[in-house]
């Protein structure tokens, strides 16, 4: 049988991670049914802020066949068990975790249901995982020896992107992919309308059968080529700058590593930071038309303090929305080309995730890419969706008042449709599994997906827990103190204190002496430097 031949437009994470999965799924065991190249410009600049994931990453990560301590090593990657959401509520100190990993009862759990009918003395993180007192110890998902603390705890990433590129471009290669390092002048066209081959400027003419699409937000094939429509999201996303700044621990390293990501809510956006095994990286995400490059600056440097005086800023701009049609005719957008929303809680890598193993699944083996295309972009703009709701959810719970921008979000028209109708069926009843089984709530408006001329299918967008479970929903809400005023109603002013599953406690008696600090085991088993300690950078 002759390979079928795809060509990858673009490198840098979205990229590599596209040739190396489906290198590693599609051509398993010696079998050739795909012949994989992937061309990328010279010319692009690269960009490299630190990026944090979520759980999913394990999955690609074990489907190429990448261990983990060499993973750890090659990209300086450090462990996240959770997000640490700061002066989101009221702005006032405020804080609390969605964390990774949930303990719940069984066979019946009524742990948020307790919780729900308690005064809420202690967050409600605290009552259904051990993670977020084990961040906020700092201390490793995993010991220095052997595992014996029962179920293991659920982590994802803090890597450096742009080694995290390099290394699955050596792995991909070394495999068997092509990797021409050029750039594009010119996309041919076949009468069918397809794709039929890119050019080079040093002459080469690439033929192909399937193209993907990862140049970012120049979308050379998928909109400068095939004019496939962007939808734009900005009016539930404020959001489209990133300023960041990164700083070496030589000059600022804590005496800590945190095993989580931190947001900060400030004047006009967020800031992180994500924590890596030899900087600290910072960036505020925050919306142009709430503050100008200078206070934006002047905000961000700030809050660094001024071991970030000798560092420079680098800004970031984009756009937030999702491509019509991530796949049409023989082209996928994977990656910016196909869509993005801001990075709260870094799902960036992870669409590009999903794409890649979604066109694993449909791959077209045969000549007719249409049908197959057809549940591809059915399935992403689902996910879109699903994460614009949870995004959205972050910022349209606050009470904020401070400033415009945080006015602004909250204004009615910023909250989207199908979320405002999940929030107003859970002020009748708290959210549940069955939520995520038939998205269809009261009041939900009856939209069709926009499916780019996809004749058919004229059903709204559903959620599908795919990414963002229960517990997720759980952690935003009853952190941005959701429901407390109906709990008052149903369950009486004069509540009792939470209680706290024993099994969490006993996981957090035995952590502090069987997890090691989370720098400690960096140091001892990935091999990160012995920085010393810099008085300015301890809070």
């Amino acid at each position: 049988m002759k390979p079928r031949r795809i060509l990858i437009v673009g490198g840098g994470s979205a990229g590599w991670m596209t040739a190396a999965y489906l290198d590693a799924v599609l051509n398993r065991e010696g079998m050739m049914p795909v012949d994989i190249a992937l061309v990328e410009s010279p010319d692009v600049p690269r960009i490299g802020v630190g990026e944090a994931t979520i759980p999913s990453i394990n999955h690609i990560l074990s489907a190429i066949g990448i261990d983990e301590l060499e993973f750890i090593k090659r990209v300086d990657g450090t462990y996240k068990q959770a997000i640490k959401y700061v002066n989101w509520l009221d702005g006032q100190g405020e804080s609390y975790y969605h964390a990774f990993g949930r303990y719940r009862e069984s066979p019946v759990d009524r742990s948020t249901l307790n919780w729900l009918m308690s005064d809420r003395s202690i967050p409600f993180s605290e009552t259904i995982s051990a993670q977020p007192v084990i961040c906020d110890l700092n201390l490793s998902p995993k010991t220095l020896g052997h595992w014996d603390m029962g179920a293991r705890l659920t982590y994802a990433f803090h890597m450096n992107a742009l080694k995290f590129a390099d290394y699955l471009a050596e792995i991909a290669t070394s495999r068997g992919v092509t990797h021409h390092l050029d750039h594009v002048t010119d996309i041919e066209m076949a009468d069918s309308g397809d794709i039929a081959a890119v050019k080079t400027r040093s002459g080469q003419c690439i033929e192909a059968d399937l193209f993907v699409d990862c140049t970012g937000f120049a979308s050379i094939l998928i909109e400068k080529k095939l004019g496939v429509e962007w939808i734009d999201w900005s009016q539930w996303q404020l959001c489209d700058r990133a300023l960041t700044i990164q700083v070496p621990y030589e000059h600022s390293y804590p005496g800590y590593v945190r095993p989580n990501t931190v947001a900060t809510a400030v004047s006009a956006g967020w800031i992180w930071e994500i924590p890596l095994q030899n900087r600290r990286a910072w960036g505020y995400v925050h919306s142009s038309k709430h503050i100008d490059p200078d206070d934006a600056e002047k905000e961000l440097r700030a809050f660094v303090g001024s071991i970030g005086d000798n560092f420079e800023t680098r800004l970031v701009p984009f756009k937030v929305g999702y491509r019509a049609k991530a796949w049409a005719k023989n082209c996928v957008a994977i990656g910016l080309s196909a869509g993005f929303i801001e990075p709260l809680e870094s799902t960036g890598l992870y669409l590009s995730d999903l794409a890649a193993v979604m066109l694993t699944e449909h791959f077209p083996y045969g000549g007719d890419m249409e049908p197959l295309a057809y549940r591809f972009n059915r399935i992403m703009a689902n996910r879109f969706h699903e994460v614009l709701d949870f995004i959205n959810l972050h910022y349209c719970l606050t009470r904020r008042t401070d400033t415009e921008f945080w006015r602004e979000v909250q204004r009615p028209e910023r909250i989207g449709d199908r979320l405002r109708a999940k929030l107003e069926f859970w002020r009748m009843k708290p959210p549940s599994l069955a939520d995520f089984e038939d998205q269809l709530f009261p009041g939900q408006p009856d939209v069709p997906l926009v499916t780019g001329g996809y004749p058919g299918d004229h059903r709204s967008p559903i959620d599908t827990a795919g990414i963002f479970t229960l517990s997720s929903y759980e952690a935003i809400l009853y952190g941005m103190d959701f429901l407390n005023a109906e709990c008052n109603q149903w369950f009486g002013s004069k509540r009792p204190p939470p209680t706290v599953p024993q099994t969490i406690l006993n996981r957090l008696q035995a952590a502090p002496h069987k997890l090691p600090s989370h720098e400690a085991w960096l140091q001892q088993i990935a091999g990160m430097s012995d920085y010393p300690i810099d008085p300015q950078s301890v809070p």
